[in-house]
C-alpha cells in the first residue's frame, strides 16, 4: 500500500492561519490570572517531524548540498538550514547593542481559549518558532523541532524591509540626496543599465518596469540571480544585476514583485555610505534599539550583503 504524501504548507497559507488565530484571540486576552511568569517553551518535535529531518537531528546541509539543491532546500534540510545559514554561506556580523533592552514577560496574559488556539495552530503547522508580543511584554514564546531562543532564524524576505529602512535613514541623513535619485548616480557600474536609470522611489515600490521572471518557469530569473550573485559564477554583483536590463513598462506604472530590486538598493547603500550594510544597520538600528544578541547577514560571492534574503537573528530581536 502506498504511503500518503504529507502536504508541505506554504508560507502564505500558514501566515494567513496565524493572522486569523491572533485576530480572534488577542481581543479576548486577559491578565487577570495570578500565575507565575513563564519563560519560553521548547519542543524537540513538531508536525510531520520525520519529514523535516528529526531522525537525523535536523541536519544542516553543507555548502555543496546547498549549491546542488538551490534555494529552498529539500524539506529534511530546512529546519537545520534556516537556523544555521552562517554554517552554509559566508555572513557578516551585526553586533548586538552595548546596552541590551529586554522585553518583560506578562503573567498569564493569554486566555485559555486563545492559548488553545495558538497551541493548536502550532500542532498543525511546521513552525520553528512563534513569538507574540504586545507593547513591551511577551505574551507567548514557543519553539519546535529542537530550536531554542538562542537560534538565529533566517529572515526570508523580511530583510527587504530592513533594506528599505536603511534607504530611508540614508536619505534622512543626507547620504542619499533624494528618493528620486537614480542608482547610476551612486554606483558607476549601474550607469547605462535600466536599473541604473530607475529612481530609488520606484525600486522601493517594486515598480521598476524592468523584466525579472520571479514567478516564471519556477523562478527562472531569481534562480539565475542566486547562482550568479551567491554561488559565484564569476560575474560579480553589479554584472549579476545589470544582465537584467530589458524594460517592459515605464517606471512607476505597475507593481511587480521582484527580489532583485532590493539588491539594487543594497548596492546603492554600500556605495553611498561607504559602509557594509551590516555595519550601517548596527550603527543606525541594531545597536540603538537595544538588541540582546548578535545577528548575521548573508554575503554574496563578492562580499556584498544580499539585500533580498539571508538576515539571521534570534526571534526576540
Amino acid at each position: 500500500m502506498s504511503r500518503k504524501k504529507q502536504p508541505i504548507l506554504s508560507r502564505r497559507r500558514a501566515l494567513a492561519g496565524l493572522a486569523a488565530t491572533c485576530a480572534v484571540g488577542i481581543a479576548g486576552s486577559t491578565s487577570a490570572s495570578a500565575e507565575e511568569i513563564t519563560g519560553p517553551i521548547f519542543s524537540p518535535s513538531g508536525p510531520n517531524a520525520e519529514l523535516y529531518g528529526s531522525a537525523e537531528g535536523y541536519p544542516v546541509p553543507d555548502a555543496a548540498t546547498a549549491r546542488r539543491q538551490g534555494n529552498p532546500w529539500e524539506p529534511r534540510d530546512r529546519v537545520g538550514a534556516f537556523t544555521h545559514i552562517d554554517a552554509i554561506y559566508p555572513t557578516r556580523l551585526v553586533k548586538r547593542a552595548a546596552a541590551p533592552w529586554s522585553y518583560r514577560r506578562a503573567p498569564a496574559a493569554l486566555s485559555d481559549p486563545f492559548r488553545d488556539r495558538v497551541t493548536g495552530y502550532l500542532s498543525r503547522n511546521p513552525v520553528t518558532g512563534l513569538l507574540l508580543i504586545r507593547d513591551d511584554q511577551i505574551l507567548f514564546e514557543h519553539y519546535q523541532y529542537g530550536r531554542t531562543d538562542r537560534d538565529r532564524f533566517v529572515s526570508q524576505s523580511m530583510v527587504k524591509s530592513i533594506t528599505g529602512l536603511l534607504i530611508g535613514i540614508a536619505i534622512a541623513d543626507g547620504t542619499i540626496k533624494s528618493v528620486d535619485d537614480l542608482p547610476g548616480a551612486y554606483v558607476p557600474g549601474l550607469k547605462g543599465s535600466e536599473y541604473g536609470a530607475t529612481a530609488i522611489r520606484d525600486l522601493l515600490h517594486m515598480s521598476s518596469g524592468v523584466e525579472f521572471g520571479e514567478e516564471q518557469e519556477r523562478g527562472r530569473d531569481l534562480n539565475r540571480l542566486w547562482r550568479d550573485m551567491v554561488s559565484g559564477s564569476g560575474k560579480g554583483t553589479i554584472a549579476s544585476i545589470t544582465q537584467f536590463s530589458r524594460r517592459i513598462a515605464s517606471a512607476g506604472t505597475r507593481f511587480y514583485y521582484a527580489s532583485i530590486e532590493p539588491d539594487v538598493l543594497g548596492v546603492v547603500l554600500r556605495y553611498a555610505t561607504g559602509k557594509s550594510l551590516s555595519d550601517y544597520l548596527q550603527e543606525k538600528i541594531w545597536g540603538p534599539i537595544g538588541t540582546e544578541d548578535d545577528a548575521k547577514w548573508l554575503l554574496d560571492a563578492e562580499g556584498f550583503e544580499l539585500a533580498h534574503f539571508g538576515f539571521n537573528a534570534v526571534l526576540r530581536d
